[in-house]
């Protein structure tokens, strides 16, 4: 523990004398700031891609689980009779909340995406929909088809199993490949902290050498360089993230006719709260990194 400890005291506890052994200006510290900034900027959006496939796959779920249609086909003389049969089959189904058959206007919106508005439904033969809400604790589906089949034969039930897995199993895959994502934005800031440390190191070999002639130890020497970047690494991931949540609160939110999943990946409620981690997060992987490069660079110019 000691081990960890003692860099991260000496870290907090500023010198500014050691601060002079990093220069202040040139590649690196461009490099630090804008790498830190734009993984900061990317983790935003792996951040809010993440938790919108959590809300999808939630709603899906829940929404989707609840509900199930049924298909009335029938000749025109013979649909209202077994549209009513089949709503008093789910009346008297043990865990159906509510049934309904949808209106001929209901049914001409659904359409509408693919026939354009203003269809006739009597010019085509659409079979007859029913809406049916389940309970908390369901309904036997099998059961179900089993008096639908017996008393009235144009119905079929559909209750969305089909689709629905494949359709939450990509929402779920899509919330995976953000964590993913995340993972490896952390580990490519870390690979460029790592690389402007070296070179930073590299380039002050003789300032080292110098500090070590008049006494100076390979910790002082390398808390200098692990103060630099992590608080330039702390200034990028700041601005990125500022940036990243500005870009997602303009985002379109959608309506009630346009919501969609790239219209919901915005950030909601105390969720936006969680980029606020990030700056430190990726001051903590740059410390981590600027100490072990400067360890083994130190090392090698023993």
């Amino acid at each position: 523990m000691s081990r960890v400890l003692d860099p991260l005291r000496a870290f907090v506890a500023k010198d500014a004398q050691a601060d002079r052994v990093v220069p202040p200006s040139g590649f690196t510290a461009q490099l630090t700031v804008f790498a830190a900034g734009a993984m900061a900027f990317l983790v935003v959006f792996a951040l809010a891609l993440s938790l919108a496939a959590g809300r999808l796959a939630e709603r899906w779920g829940a929404e989707l689980g609840r509900s199930a249609t049924i298909r009335i086909t029938a000749t025109e003389d013979q649909q209202g009779a077994q549209t009513e049969a089949a709503l008093a089959i789910l009346a008297t189904t043990r865990g159906v909340a509510q049934a309904r058959a949808l209106s001929d206007e209901e049914q001409a919106a659904l359409l509408a995406p693919w026939f354009g508005n203003g269809l006739a439904l009597d010019a085509l033969p659409v079979p007859q929909l029913i809406e049916v809400i389940e309970t908390a604790e369901g309904m036997d589906a099998t059961g179900l088809r089993l008096r639908l089949a017996a008393e009235v034969p144009g119905a079929v039930l559909d209750d969305h199993s089909r689709w629905r897995a494949p359709l939450v199993q990509a929402a779920d895959r899509l919330r995976t490949l953000g964590a993913v994502s995340i993972l490896l934005i952390a580990a490519v800031t870390a690979a460029m902290v790592t690389l402007a440390a070296n070179a930073a190191l590299a380039a002050n070999a003789q300032v080292i050498a110098v500090l070590r002639l008049v006494g100076a130890t390979d910790a002082y020497i390398a808390n200098a360089f692990i103060r630099r970047f992590t608080l330039r690494t702390l200034l990028g991931a700041g601005g990125g993230m500022v940036l990243g949540m500005l870009a997602v609160l303009l985002m379109p939110s959608g309506g009630d006719e346009t919501a969609s999943f790239l219209t919901g990946l915005g950030l909601r409620g105390w969720h936006w709260l969680l980029p606020l981690l990030i700056p430190p997060l990726a001051a903590g992987v740059a410390f981590l990194a600027t100490r072990r490069a400067a360890r083994r660079t130190l090392e090698g110019l023993s």
